[in-house]
């Protein structure tokens, strides 16, 4: 039987609160510069098709089993996925994929946080340098600077305490409450910045303008398309969409068991859209390519913190843009972080009994314990080149929790079958047609997603970033300690991570799997 849990208030306040789960830095920092890398418009159509085939299906699969696991009182994925799993196999093999699935979420919830709350901690410190006029002059030399002065640690410290208060004040009362202010405000700072992306010329290169930075996104040049550009908009669909983390899960579970998830799916999806390639694509782009130009456009933290800097401290307001565009970035970046930091919230809750309030500041106590490597490479190397983060992030943002979304797909389209796509359907307005079902989650996105799998991991190894001194650090291998620490923190993690999913499912159904036991002898 289920505890009683705590629901969302109202649908707009549920709604809001997942789109802001999803809509995040992977938004605003990261689709700009993965889209221009892999060739701009040609990048956009393996995207579509990679949120039409792997999206979709699996945010629908996310949000079940995050209904149903709330409905048997789990706000964490191990045990609920246990529950999906015990339909089709019997206990002793639900264990073991309950605790692997719970395995990720642990490690992609604590791991993804450690490097994605200094984002946000910087992004809150430039938007008062943005103010300020802190960074005029080079931009470039502030970023490098800023990431080695441990007094610009206050801002990363001042987010974790934002998430903290927020968690600890409940679903309804905290996260809830939030969105539906932080939400607002994000897409209306966005609106603004495209509307002035578009009345931009480039004071570089008159053949640099906004409206050519739009026709690079829109425009296909299909001699870009490559194995490369279609592995990268996977990769973004998971990332973008917050899949495989386990935090969907989570929040569905404060849903009613009836709650129509068909439409709180879409209308997170398109939300989620809106924001990455409306937004993301109309403001951003446009912006970077109209003084940077084509080339300029695709570098990683540099395209949001360096580039990006440099062109407010030359255009008319760039300070008020600045400031907008990097209070974007936080807002974009709390509203995800908060749903990563509630997971582990309802973990001690549910685990080990400790009220929320406790929870909240234990768990800040632990991002302050794995962020700190980011924090120290930078100072005591006095360098920007981030090599733990970039470790920690191919691991995780771009590996692990595309292993989780297969196996979600796998026990759900193959293994639990007409049962699940009935629990999808409940309480909908619309239907998952079973063609749909049949089509998509038994066969397209679970070969797609190994394809991806199949031809990510090709690539990693022809790179040479499984050495232990991998090569994009070839030149500096000095910086090796760094990434070795990176994968030991990783994969220690996810071993935490996977006794405490076991645990935690052997103690909730110890009776039915001893029983199993007994019969198997």
């Amino acid at each position: 039987m289920a505890e009683s849990r705590e629901n969302w208030g109202s649908k707009i306040g549920l709604i809001l609160a997942m789109a802001g789960n999803a809509v995040g830095l992977g938004n605003f920092w990261r689709f700009p510069y993965v889209a221009a890398s892999n060739g701009g418009g040609a990048f956009m159509i393996p995207y579509f098709f990679a949120l039409i085939v792997i999206g979709i299906p699996i945010m629908l699969v996310e949000w079940s089993i995050g209904r149903y696991g709330g409905k048997h009182g789990h706000g964490t994925l191990g045990p609920m996925m246990y529950l999906q799993a015990k339909k089709a196999m019997k206990p002793k093999k639900a264990i073991i994929v309950g605790a692997l699935c719970g395995m990720i979420a642990f490690g992609v919830t604590i791991l993804v946080n450690s490097y994605y709350n200094h984002i946000i901690g910087w992004s809150l410190g430039f938007a008062v340098s943005s103010l300020t006029g802190g960074y005029t002059g080079d931009p470039t030399g502030f970023f490098a600077n800023y990431i080695q002065d441990p007094k610009n640690l206050v801002f990363w410290v001042l987010a974790l305490i934002f998430l903290a208060v927020a968690v600890m004040k409940g679903i309804q009362k905290g996260i809830e409450s939030w969105a539906k202010i932080m939400m607002p405000v994000l897409y209306v700072f966005g609106i603004i910045l495209g509307v002035r992306a578009l009345t931009l010329g480039s004071p570089v290169d008159p053949d640099w303008s906004s409206l050519a930075g739009l026709n690079f996104i829109w425009n296909p040049d299909f001699s870009q398309l490559s194995w490369q550009s279609a592995i990268a908009a996977a990769g973004q669909i998971f990332f973008t969409l917050s899949l495989g983390m386990g935090i969907i899960h989570n929040y569905a579970s404060y849903l009613q068991p009836d709650e129509d998830i068909i439409t709180a799916s879409v209308a997170t999806i398109s939300l989620n859209e809106f924001a990455e390639v409306i937004l993301g694509g109309t403001a951003v782009i446009p912006i970077a390519y109209a003084f940077l130009g084509p080339e300029g456009i695709k570098g990683s933290i540099g395209l949001a913190f360096m580039a990006l800097p440099n062109v407010f401290s030359t255009m008319t307001g760039g300070g008020i843009f600045g400031a907008m565009w990097f209070f974007l970035l936080f807002f974009a970046g709390i509203t995800s972080a908060i749903a990563m930091y509630n997971y582990l919230v309802a973990l001690l809750e549910e685990d080990a009994g400790i009220e929320r309030k406790k929870g909240a500041w234990i768990v800040f106590i632990g991002y302050l314990i794995v962020g700190a490597p980011i924090a120290l490479e930078s100072i005591l190397t006095k360098s920007a080149n981030l090599v733990y983060f970039t470790e920690v992030d191919n691991w995780i943002g771009n590996y692990i929790l595309i292993v989780l979304g297969l196996i979600e797909i796998i026990v759900i389209g193959w293994c639990v079958r007409d049962s699940a796509l009935e629990e999808m359907n409940r309480g909908g307005l619309w239907k998952v047609p079973k063609w749909f079902f049949r089509l998509f989650h038994q066969f397209l996105t679970p070969v797609t997603i190994i394809t991806f799998l199949v031809f990510f991991t090709r690539d990693y190894w022809l790179a040479g970033n499984f050495k232990i001194v991998p090569s994009y650090i070839a030149e500096i291998p000095e910086f090796a300690i760094w990434v070795n620490l990176g994968r030991v923190v990783v994969f220690g993690v996810l071993l935490i991570g996977f006794i405490q999913s076991y645990k935690s499912i052997r103690s909730k159904y110890r009776a039915e799997i001893d029983a199993n036991k007994e019969l198997a002898k």
